[in-house]
Formats: C-alpha cells, sequence, structure tokens
C-alpha cells in the first residue's frame, strides 16, 4: 500500500471519528459513566489494602452499593477489609444554648469494612464501553511483528487492574486472553502511546495522550475491516476527550496510524515515526 492511499484511509476514519465525538456520548457510555459514579474513590492505603487481598479486583463495592446495581454477593465470599471513617458525637450535658467546648465536638475514628469485587457478586451485568469486534485475521500477527521490528517487547505479563494494556516505554503489555479484535485494537493503541508519547514532543495532558492514541487505533481497526462502533468515541470520552481535542492532534495522529496502517496491509514504503 502507497502512503496516498493509507493517507485517505485515515482522513476518512478521521472525519467519522469527529463526527460521532460530536454527536456526544452513546447510550451505552452514559450507562457506563452512571455506574462507575457508584463507586467509591479509595485513598491509597485502601488501594493497597485491597490489592494486598485481591490482586485481581477491578470494580469493588460494598454489599449495599452491589445491591443497588442489580447484583448480589455470592453465599461464602470472604470481604475485602477497607479502613473507613466514621464521627462519634459526645454525650452532650450542657443545658440548651450554651457553648460547647472542642471536647463537646465530634470526634472522628475509624472502623474496618468489607467490600467485594465484582467477581465475587453475581446478578445484572454491569454496562460496559463498546469494544471493537470482528476478526483482525493476519493482522494481529502483522501488529505484533511490527512491535517488534521497532524494538518493542510485547509480553502478557503485569497489567494494572482494569486496563487491557499498558505502554512502558519500550515495552508494551497486554491483557492475556482478549478477543483477537480487542487485542489487535489495544495492541494498535499502546503502539501509538510508544510512538507519539515517548519523546520531548509528549503532550503534558493525559486527555490528550488518550485521544491520539485511542484515534490511531479506530484509523487502523477502520482500515483492516473491523467493527468499531462507538468504541473509540465512548474511550475517548471517558478521558473528557472532544473533537477539538482531535483536531488539534490530526497531524499527529495521521501520520502514525498512516504508517501503521501500510506496515500491517503490506507497506512498500515504511514512514518514519513521529
Amino acid at each position: 500500500m502507497k502512503a496516498e492511499e493509507a493517507k485517505k484511509i485515515a482522513d476518512q476514519a478521521l472525519q467519522n471519528l469527529t463526527d460521532a465525538l460530536k454527536n456526544g456520548k452513546s447510550e451505552r457510555i452514559t450507562q457506563y459513566l452512571a455506574m462507575l459514579a457508584k463507586f467509591h474513590r479509595y485513598s491509597f492505603g485502601n488501594v493497597l489494602l485491597i490489592l494486598s487481598q485481591n490482586p485481581n479486583a477491578t470494580h469493588v463495592a460494598g454489599f449495599g452499593t452491589w445491591k443497588q446495581m442489580g447484583r448480589f454477593v455470592k453465599k461464602g465470599e470472604k470481604g475485602i477489609v477497607i479502613i473507613a471513617p466514621m464521627s462519634i458525637r459526645p454525650k452532650n450535658d450542657k443545658p440548651e444554648g450554651e457553648e460547647q467546648s472542642d471536647r463537646d465536638k465530634p470526634i472522628l475514628r475509624f472502623r474496618g469494612v468489607h467490600v467485594f469485587d465484582v467477581a465475587q457478586t453475581d446478578g445484572e451485568p454491569l454496562p460496559e464501553p463498546s469494544r471493537v469486534s470482528g476478526d483482525p485475521q493476519q493482522h494481529l500477527n502483522r501488529i505484533k511483528e511490527q512491535v517488534a521490528e521497532r524494538g518493542i517487547t510485547l509480553d502478557y505479563d503485569d497489567v494494572p487492574p482494569g486496563a487491557d494494556g499498558v505502554s512502558r516505554g519500550g515495552r508494551i503489555s497486554i491483557r492475556a486472553g482478549l478477543e483477537p479484535a480487542n487485542e489487535f485494537s489495544v495492541t494498535v493503541h499502546e503502539l501509538a502511546h510508544e510512538l507519539l508519547h515517548r519523546g520531548d514532543q509528549r503532550p503534558a495532558s493525559r486527555t490528550v495522550r488518550e485521544t491520539e492514541a485511542e484515534a490511531v487505533a479506530f484509523v487502523v481497526c477502520h482500515a483492516i475491516g473491523l467493527e468499531t462502533g462507538s468504541a473509540a468515541s465512548d474511550y475517548i470520552q471517558l478521558y473528557d476527550g472532544k473533537a477539538e481535542t482531535l483536531a488539534e492532534s490530526l497531524d499527529r495522529i495521521q501520520h502514525v496510524a498512516a504508517d501503521i496502517i501500510k506496515a500491517v496491509q503490506g507497506s512498500e514504503e515504511q514512514v518514519s515515526a513521529v
């Protein structure tokens, strides 16, 4: 495939993605965001407690919260202990209207409470963002070859909880067991991080970085015929990205996407990475 052909494919796909972002959040991502709002943001100490007791935990919540979401803790499951604050108000024997002293003010104490990971529950399925589907065929092996040819290690180890992949600078880790289409998309996404975000031109904003990487993945998946649906726009909007964010990075996205397209489709000439 020649550079002009790859550029044309990238241009059309990026226009489709721009239109999707302008249309706003899909119903699926709206439901997903509403679900996330039900999960507490845990302190660093509680995160360590959760991971020390259940390293594979992804979404944790208390018994009542799971019940609100139509899920129930399985019989016999052992809760994950975290530390929760509680306010104790001392008994007030002063006459009404008399000023309270510091000793009469609420006292902050801490106690252990139990939460449960989603894997410890049954019930209504949780909403998820859309995912790429279809059959990448030989392109999955080709993208892996491209990663290796660029001197980047690809493995399936030590992926952070809740993530499908991670770029570490010279190393990409992908969660084992992903469907082929999703594995292809995640690999391209992390490769885009490696090519775009490991040098002096690395954007400071995470929103920009995730928008660029997912846009590259969208373009390449589109080029090989995978069904992308709202997966890319959903992902970008999870990081507060929008059409304007995408527009500011079009040149960078287009260059890297076209380069990867030519590589996985069988390139005649390789363009240097950004």
